[in-house]
């Protein structure tokens, strides 16, 4: 036995059994393990930013972390970006990074890098292996370090302490530590600014706080106290639709979500930090909330969120089956038809939605308005790019069909950042995954003319059109999508995509729809 196989035995004694992985020479031991270890579910990512943000998607829809193998710094620093969202999305991850064998370091050889200042501004948690008998404590050290509180840890192995031999003892099983009491001062501080604000009261959910049960728990004060429930610019994820209790989100654009806000007195924030403006913008603030506006902690990431929402709850005296705040669903009741837009496409998803599905939402400007038109689609599960590092959309969505493979997965993609990782199609085709990708096809960077009018950089010539159109030459999404095994077809009209999205969700395996709008 070698600490390559050590490490993979902890990780399954801990129900770790996914491994994304784009290893290298010197992760061929491991390789070798996971080889000698069927239970563990091994799938290949023709980039490392598929690999880390399918494992950001799959822990997202488990509450567990998947293990990515990447080989060595430059390997880690291909995935950063889609780390830097799993970050923000606060979920669970354990990063493998193979490196040389100790003794070659000093050689400096072509790959060798400092991994661990890599690593360390997209991990909370890293540690380098010393030696083989490191490798059991240490692989414990990463998983109770990515649970509690839930985070993105990165364990360094060298190639000599993989190889290298060790006694065969059976790993341990590792608790869970228990979540910390609910902070009763926290909780009747927060009851009383409910009771006693005479304005507006607001309630940011986010994290395990905006799943089915806790926004059950929240809506509930939201009727009894005429509380607004709203939720996170960029979601990690949120049970919706199906007569569940929705909450509001906060809107990217920063006027609208500063008009929002604006009448709020007390936020109460619920696994959520302070919101803020996604960019600095001349004249306008960064805060959110209105100066004076009161903002309380009821609980925060890794706290127990529910058990929080139920203190408050009885607290104010609310009756557990209380009649709940639902909003009543805004969707259009017209079939749209003719020229394809990307209000057009939010109506028709919103309302052909199958039960139980998820939703991975890079539509960047394009899909804006589906989130509001779906709180009155069948019950489903909605993702964002949490972090705003484009190109997560596709690894998000091939990660949660790894994790739910009974669902089925929608994608729905802005062109420009769907190109940062096209290469999860080829995964979704080799794994046979049950997700429809929805290409936006404006041929444009669309947010950054946008973003060009918020700061104030008026007059867009030659070279700042350059820089984010798309159309000279035009993608072919059909061509490359059916390149990578994943079969597709365009859509240039209303009727045209309504049949093939309906097709989409009667067949399982990976469909693409190339858009155009």
């Amino acid at each position: 036995m070698n600490g390559a196989d050590s490490l993979c035995d902890t990780l399954l004694a801990n129900d770790v059994r996914v491994c994304f992985a784009n290893p290298g020479t010197s992760e061929m031991h491991f390789v070798a393990a996971l080889d000698r270890k069927p239970e563990m579910r091994c799938i290949l990512g023709l980039s490392e930013g598929v690999v880390t943000g399918a494992a950001d998607g799959y822990a997202r829809m488990t509450d567990r972390p998947a293990a990515t193998l990447l080989h060595t710094g430059p390997g880690l620093a291909n995935g950063l970006a889609n780390l830097h969202n799993a970050r923000r999305a606060r979920i669970p991850m354990i990063n493998i990074v193979g490196d040389h064998a100790s003794y070659h370091l000093s050689l400096d050889a072509p790959l060798t890098s400092d991994i661990e200042s890599l690593a360390a501004p997209m991990s909370k948690w890293v540690h380098r292996i010393r030696s083989a008998e490191d490798i059991a404590g240490a692989t414990e050290a990463a998983y109770r370090a990515a649970m509690s509180p839930p985070g993105v840890v990165t364990l360094i192995l060298p190639a000599d302490a993989a190889w290298g031999d060790v006694s065969a003892e059976p790993p341990e099983r590792l608790s869970h530590p228990a979540l910390a009491a609910v902070n009763m001062d926290t909780v009747r501080e927060v009851a009383h600014a409910i009771r006693d604000t005479p304005g507006e009261v607001g309630i940011l959910l986010a994290g395990r706080a905006a799943r089915a049960d806790c926004l059950e728990v929240a809506g509930a004060i939201a009727a009894a106290h005429d509380v607004r429930l709203l939720g996170e610019m960029q979601l990690a994820r949120m049970e919706r639709g199906g007569g569940r209790v929705s909450a509001t989100r906060i809107p990217y654009a920063i006027d609208s979500a500063l008009e929002l806000l604006a009448d709020i007195d007390v936020l109460v924030l619920a696994g959520a930090p302070e919101p803020v403006a996604f960019f600095a913008y001349p004249g306008k603030p960064g805060r959110l909330v209105r100066k004076g506006c009161k903002v309380l902690t009821l609980a925060s990431h890794g706290e127990d969120l529910k058990g929080a929402l139920e203190a408050l709850r009885d607290e104010l005296g609310v009756r557990p089956h209380q009649p709940l705040s639902r909003p009543t669903p805004s969707g259009d009741s017209i079939v749209p038809f003719g020229h394809l837009t990307e209000d057009a496409i939010a109506v028709m998803v919103a309302s052909a939605l199958p039960d139980n599905a998820i939703i991975c939402d890079e539509g960047v400007t394009s899909a804006r308005r589906l989130f509001e038109l779906s709180s009155g689609s069948a019950p489903h599960d909605y993702l964002m790019n949490t972090g705003g590092s484009i190109g997560c959309g596709i690894p998000l969505a091939t990660g949660a069909a790894i994790a739910c493979p009974d669902r089925k997965v929608i994608n729905l993609q802005a062109d420009g950042s769907g190109m940062y990782t096209v290469q999860g199609l080829w995964t979704q085709a080799r794994e046979n995954l049950d997700v429809v990708t929805v290409i936006f096809a404006n041929r444009a960077y669309a947010v950054l003319h946008g973003e060009m009018r918020r700061v104030g950089a008026n007059g867009i010539g030659e070279n700042a059109r350059r820089m984010m159109d798309l159309d000279h030459p035009a993608w072919d999404w059909v061509s490359v999508a059916k390149g990578m095994g994943v079969d597709a077809a365009g859509a240039y009209s209303c009727e045209q995509f309504a049949d093939l999205f309906q097709s989409a969700l009667r067949r399982r395996g990976p469909f693409l729809i190339e858009a155009v709008i």
